[in-house]
Parts: C-alpha cells; sequence; structure tokens
C-alpha cells in the first residue's frame, strides 16, 4: 500500500447550497491534511488533529500558499473543437456550418484524433478538470483516440460518437443503422472499462431522424449505466427548427422523450428556453442539464435560468462547451456564470459556485458516490490552487475575510494560472512550471 497526506487548505461541498444554505453545504480546513491510501482518500481533516495519527513514515507533501479542493467536473464539453475556440461572429447554426463541421471532418484520421486529444487532455489537466462528458465526432476513429488518451493517465472520463444522418454534410453524416452498429462496438470495447464509461450521442434532435433516435433509446435500453449526451434548447431559431421537424412533439425535450432518451444518465447541454413542462419532465426523469455561460455569452444564445432549475430540483453541472465556450478554465467559466446570473437580478454564491463545478457536476453524472468531493472512500481526484498565481490574486487574497471570499476571487480572477497542481486517482497528472 501507498500512503501519502497533503496539508495545506482545503475546502470541498457536501451538499447543495440551495437546499441547505451556504454555511451547511461545504467543509473547510484553514490548515487541513488529506490522506490518500492507493488512489483512496482516507482521512480528511483539521492538522492538529490528523498529524499526531499519522505513521511516521507518511510523506507529508505541505502547501502553505494554496488551496486544496475537489478535482474540477466538466459537464458538457466538445475534444474536437479545440482548435477552433474563439471562431469569430456567428449564432449557433451559422456558426456550425461554418467552422465546426469542417473541422469535424479531419478525425476520421485517427493521427489527428490522438493529437487533438493528447492536447485536449493536456489543456483539462492544466486547468484542473479531472472528468469531463466529452463529444467525439461522427468518427468511430475519434472516440478511440480519446479513450485510448485518457486510459493512460487512469483519468475519470464519457465520451461517445456523435450520431448524426440528417441536416449535415454529406461527409459528417451516418446512418441509423450504422450509428447504432458504430457506437454499440464502442461501447463493449470502452463501457466501464477502468475509470472509463459510455455516452450514447445524438448531437441534437435536428441532426438525426426519428430512426435514428429510436436507435439511440434501443442502446440505453441493452446496456446498464450508459450516459445520453447531447444538446437541449440552446438558441431561439434551433428551437424553432425542432419545432417545423418533429411536429407531433409537444416541445423540444418531447423529442428526446418520446425516444426514451430521457433518464438519471441524460445530460442535456444549454436548456436555456424551456418551458414549466419540460422544467417538470426533467426533474421527474432525473435528467440533468450542463450550464454552458461562456459558449451561451459567445455564440449569443441566452441566459440559463439557474432559479428555474432550482426550483425544479434538477441537478445542474457546469460545462465549459469548448469551442463554444472560449475557456477551457471552469474558475473562468464560473466567473462568467455570476455575470449571466447577475443579468437576471441574482446573485451566485462562491459556494454554490464550488458546488456547480464539483459536487453538483458530480450529482449530475450520478457519479458522487466516487468524486466530486474529499470525503473519504472517494477516488483521489484534487486540484491544487496557488494563492500566489499571480501579484494581482496574491494581492486581493492578501486582503479577503474569509474563505468565502477567497473562492470568489479565485472565480472572478482565476484561471488556468492558478492552478499549481492536478491529481487523479491520487497521482500528480499536472503540475505548474514556474519561470524563473
Amino acid at each position: 500500500m501507498t500512503t501519502k497526506a497533503w496539508r495545506s487548505s482545503i475546502i470541498h461541498c457536501i451538499a447543495d447550497p440551495s437546499k441547505v444554505g451556504n454555511d451547511k453545504a461545504y467543509d473547510y480546513y484553514e490548515d487541513g491534511i488529506l490522506v490518500v491510501e492507493d488512489g483512496i482518500i482516507k482521512q480528511l481533516g483539521a492538522a492538529n488533529d490528523l498529524l499526531a495519527t499519522l505513521d511516521p513514515d507518511v510523506e507529508v507533501e505541505e502547501h502553505p500558499d494554496a488551496l486544496i479542493m475537489p478535482g474540477f467536473i466538466d459537464t458538457h464539453i466538445h475534444y474536437p473543437q479545440t482548435d477552433m475556440i474563439g471562431a469569430y461572429g456567428e449564432q449557433l447554426l451559422e456558426w456550425l456550418n461554418k467552422y465546426t463541421f469542417p473541422e469535424e471532418s479531419k478525425f476520421k484520421d485517427k493521427e489527428h484524433a490522438t493529437d487533438v486529444a493528447e492536447r485536449f487532455t493536456n489543456e483539462l489537466l492544466r486547468n484542473g478538470t479531472t472528468t469531463a462528458l466529452v463529444f467525439g465526432t461522427v468518427h468511430k476513429e475519434s472516440v478511440d483516440a480519446f479513450f485510448e488518451t485518457v486510459e493512460k493517465q487512469n483519468l475519470r472520463m464519457i465520451c461517445g460518437k456523435v450520431m448524426m444522418d440528417r441536416n449535415a454534410p454529406d461527409y459528417l453524416t451516418d446512418t441509423p443503422q450504422s450509428s447504432y452498429k458504430d457506437s454499440k462496438a464502442l461501447i463493449e470495447r470502452w463501457h466501464e472499462k477502468g475509470r472509463l464509461h459510455y455516452a450514447v450521442t445524438p448531437r441534437f434532435a435536428p441532426t438525426s431522424t426519428p430512426e435514428q433516435l429510436h436507435q439511440a433509446g434501443k442502446l440505453l435500453k441493452e446496456f446498464d449505466r450508459l450516459y445520453l449526451h447531447t444538446h437541449l434548447s440552446e438558441n431561439v431559431d434551433e428551437c424553432e427548427w425542432v419545432k417545423s421537424l418533429f411536429p407531433d412533439s409537444d416541445n423540444y425535450l418531447d423529442v428526446y422523450d418520446k425516444h426514451h432518451l430521457l433518464g438519471e444518465r441524460s445530460v442535456f447541454a444549454h436548456g436555456i428556453h424551456l418551458c414549466d413542462s419540460e422544467y417538470h419532465r426533467l426533474h421527474d426523469t432525473g435528467s440533468a442539464i450542463s450550464f454552458c455561460p461562456t459558449s451561451n455569452l459567445f455564440i449569443g444564445s441566452g441566459l440559463f435560468k439557474l432559479d428555474k432549475a432550482e426550483e425544479h430540483s434538477i441537478n445542474v453541472g457546469l460545462g465549459t462547451d469548448v469551442g463554444g465556450g472560449t475557456s477551457f478554465s471552469l474558475l473562468t467559466t464560473l466567473g462568467e456564470a455570476y455575470k449571466v446570473i447577475q443579468l437576471q437580478g441574482e446573485n451566485l454564491s462562491p459556494i454554490k459556485s464550488l458546488y456547480l463545478a464539483t459536487l453538483g457536476g458530480a450529482k449530475a453524472l450520478r457519479l458522487e458516490n466516487k468524486i466530486g468531493t474529499l470525503k473519504p472512500e472517494t477516488e483521489a481526484d484534487f486540484v491544487i490552487l496557488d494563492k500566489q498565481a499571480t501579484p494581482f490574486i496574491a494581492n486581493r487574497l492578501a486582503n479577503v475575510k474569509d474563505i468565502e471570499e477567497a473562492l470568489f476571487i479565485f472565480m472572478t480572477l482565476g484561471d488556468d494560472r492558478a492552478i499549481k497542481e492536478t491529481y487523479s486517482m491520487g497521482e500528480r497528472v499536472y503540475a505548474k512550471t514556474i519561470m524563473s
């Protein structure tokens, strides 16, 4: 057995602050100890209490100017869009045709897909993200390349092959039968292999025929614990398009519901333009929403109504939605989330922000017993934030009165530079290089 300990300020969420209040939603140790044995957290507590109980042979790594928290969880991101992030000047449907589809065509080439997957994964870890729900492309090669890459670092990741048989260029479409066959082969190869999971991934309702959506539902029935990952009500024009394509459905969500795609492992990105019946149905089926503020602002889609999701007790995680989103950093994404909520006359508290990026994401993915907290017997995926990341952050943190204010500084001023180290199952997978 290998046992190691880290000493620093430590914080993690233990509940949703919208349900229990901020004060009861987190544990914080100004001087804490985190003990990990063979990749599993074994102890968490105040240094004064735990130091005396540790075996003298256990190495204690000290980080006095830092803050340890769970690894960040990104509940919606497109790895094939890594090289087109920051594409200019379009809203959703035009953006897909002008930038996204041509970029995704390159992923039939396994070598290209592997190159992007490696750079994408490094970028996630550099930003403190240890788990992500990831879109591939329509090509099987894209998913193989991604899983092969993240398996090497023992990361808990979820990915799936895009299913898309209409309203896209011929070079990017499959068929209901081929999408079923290819997805099934990938599921059998990768699903629940180590820390990996498969997500059935119809891109969004307009690019799948009813027959293909039926095949997606068939896959969910045939295999246990699969995820369903798609888009929902991101853009007003998109919503109108869905109405015209599926006139027999009551609303956008009902398109998916009719094909049995809602459930406890179903994650719908965006969910901006929803009616009350859609909120009710998401709650009733245990489906989750991924809140993607940088993308929603950049592409001009609208403002996510977090209060409505909370009112209906819907699980919500945070998504960067790269490349519609403009940053891999969930700290940066939280800064934009704060602005989205401000524009609706509300406040996003620092504790709720921490929750969305960690435990909230884990609950959206039904992985809260494994990741998202630092509770004993969970997997040791965590990040160490650097309180001296930049002179500006260091100066600002020197004047805060409590941990909530410190968190707010990290989420408004922080980015990849704030990540000192990232750990997966207790093994360091990223360390910031200090330039002299």
